[in-house]
């Protein structure tokens, strides 16, 4: 990366006392370990909208498509406040770079998912969006987000953030000259790590690729930025994984010996039968890859997506 990577948060997710009662929810992988390789652009709803800390805390009242954000002792309803305050927030943004989004989960103002929604008769379901998170989104639609109650998962932790250095990648393709050139590049490179995620998406964005002088360049990346979000939206599966690395082992066939082939096969078989984690056959992959100088493959984003010391992959 010729910058580092940014990525907006909810502030009290890096140990900022803006919640309601005045205390924070520091997360320290994000705050301590990612934030190593990315530079946060925290944002508070309640605090930036004009509420003070400590405060009464809020809910979302209503239907799912369009609560209200309402206190909870003195029904004060601040929806408007909070609405004019997130459309003119989600514009500032734009001039940010962000790459990424990490909401506070079950936030009525930014849990993006399965947020308390409560009936006129106080009975609550897990079925809203915070309102800022869903401005966000809206306006927002293509780029990676999650809340960092689901990043304690690590196979959608390692995809958030494997989707979060594509996108970053991408920001800089964009910037090059000629654009045509920055696309085919791109695609080329990401090849394999689009196959984990939709082999249907790939095939999709390569007859994009290679048909591209039909469309203007800019016309074109529009299009391919569209499909690029919806493959990384799917899972990358162990099955998909482990077609991918066998994929990726027919560009050594002709240089591994029979006992170097078995042992990347039983890697394979291993990672696919769930009895090590992904690093592993990679690791071993990547090994070959420099004993053998192989041009197409040491291009590969998917054998490094991100960095190692994040160890993502060691616990899928």
């Amino acid at each position: 990366m010729s910058e580092k990577i940014r990525i907006g948060i909810s502030s009290c997710l890096l140990g900022e006392r803006v919640r309601y009662d005045g205390g924070h929810k520091l997360d320290h992988f994000l705050r301590d370990t990612l934030g190593r390789f990315v530079e946060y652009v925290p944002v508070c709803p309640e605090v930036e909208c004009g509420l003070p800390v400590p405060r009464e805390p809020m809910r979302l009242v209503g239907s799912a498509e369009s609560p209200r954000l309402v206190t909870v002792r003195t029904r004060r309803d601040l929806t408007e406040q909070m609405l004019r305050w997130a459309e003119r927030r989600v514009v500032e943004l734009e001039k940010e770079g962000l790459c990424g989004f990490i909401f506070k989960s079950g936030s009525p103002s930014s849990g993006m998912e399965k947020v308390k929604v409560y009936s006129d008769a106080g009975i609550p379901r897990k079925i809203g969006v915070g309102i800022f998170a869903r401005k966000f989104m809206e306006h927002f639609p293509l780029l990676p987000v999650e809340d960092e109650g689901r990043l304690h998962d690590p196979v959608l932790r390692e995809r958030f953030i494997e989707s979060v250095f594509v996108y970053a990648r991408w920001r800089e393709t964009m910037r090059r000259k000629p654009l045509m050139s920055a696309l085919v590049r791109f695609h080329t490179e990401h090849k394999l790590l689009l196959m984990a995620h939709s082999p249907k998406h790939l095939s999709r964005m390569g007859k994009l690729v290679a048909e591209g002088r039909r469309l203007p360049p800019e016309k074109m990346a529009e299009e391919y930025q569209e499909l690029l979000a919806g493959a990384l939206r799917l899972a990358a599966t162990r099955r998909k994984h482990a077609n991918v690395l066998q994929h990726a082992m027919g560009y050594l066939k002709k240089d591994l010996t029979a006992d170097e082939k078995q042992e990347l096969l039983e890697s394979i078989q291993q990672y696919y039968d769930g009895n090590v984690p992904l690093i592993v056959p990679v690791t071993l992959l990547n090994h070959y890859v420099r004993k053998f100088d192989q041009p197409y493959l040491k291009t590969q984003w998917y054998l490094h997506p991100h960095p190692i010391e994040l160890q993502l992959r060691n616990h899928v």
